[in-house]
């Protein structure tokens, strides 16, 4: 009975050796790397991390320049996909995309359900008004409407800054901040709440007439979600992001998009 016991033992132990191996296993950037391509999601109605460009009607965007830089690094061609924002959890495990790379905000909860990059920028949630209206501080906007994109962390700022979100005459939901900020224009709404990256790119690169509040609702870091899992990817990401930041290049593409270097890494 005891050499039976023992037996039993050992084969358990060994079961649970192949499991852990089993689980442990990532071939996350071996497989990327045969495939020779990083599928990368994205809102692509998100200026000027990642849009579509009317004029070569390709997607192009600062996140666009930077995954390119990365592929090279990786020594992979980058396949780009626009996706419904909403969907992006479930085309991320579902494996129809390899990452979500397009001003991710860093949450607990995205840390929770991705494996998530180093930040490689930083963003604030701010309000956008018309240069000639009359709004000038938070407390301005109490019963006027307010605009943002459904399912960004624009409206978790919202729902987090409550005194304000209960000062508001109605809140308005829009599948894009594109979309948001043209209802500003035409007067739909009185306020767009929305990432600084995006403000920024309409009124610097666009001429267009906004103007920004001084208060913001969060400060927050854009990184890039992979699958749970991808943690060899997740790892091979971040030490190219670390030598596009020492060797210039992240801040020499940042040049090219913002008013400011707004990246991070090494920093």
């Amino acid at each position: 009975m005891k050499k039976l016991f023992s037996l039993l033992l050992v084969c358990m132990m060994l079961v649970g050796v192949a499991a852990h191996h089993c689980l442990a296993e990532d071939t996350s950037l071996t497989d990327l790397q045969k495939r020779g391509k990083l599928v990368l999601g994205l809102d692509a109605s998100f200026p000027p991390m990642g849009y579509l460009d009317p004029v070569t009607g390709e997607i192009t965007g600062f996140d666009i320049d930077v995954a390119k830089a990365v592929c090279d690094k990786l020594g992979v061609k980058l396949e780009r996909l626009g996706i419904d924002w909403d969907a992006k959890q479930m085309e991320l495990d579902s494996g129809n995309i390899d990452c979500i790379w397009n001003g991710l905000s860093i949450t607990p909860e995205r840390l929770e359900a991705m494996s998530i990059s180093i930040p490689y920028m930083k963003n604030e949630m701010v309000v956008t008004v018309l240069k000639d209206s009359p709004y000038k501080t938070l407390s301005d906007l109490a019963g006027k409407r307010l605009g943002l994109q459904t399912g960004s962390t624009a409206e978790d700022a919202l729902n987090a800054a409550a005194d304000f979100k209960a000062s508001l005459g109605e809140v308005c939901y829009f599948e894009e901040n594109a979309t948001a900020l043209m209802d500003l224009s035409n007067g739909g709404v009185d306020a767009v709440l929305v990432d600084f990256v995006v403000a920024d790119y309409y009124i610097t690169a666009m001429d267009a007439d906004y103007v920004l509040l001084d208060e913001t609702l969060a400060g927050e870091e854009y990184g890039i979600g992979f699958r749970k899992g991808d943690v060899a990817l997740t790892e091979a990401v971040n030490a190219a992001l670390t030598e596009l930041a020492q060797d210039g290049t992240l801040a020499e593409i940042a040049s090219k998009w913002f008013s400011q270097d707004m990246t991070i890494v090494g920093k």
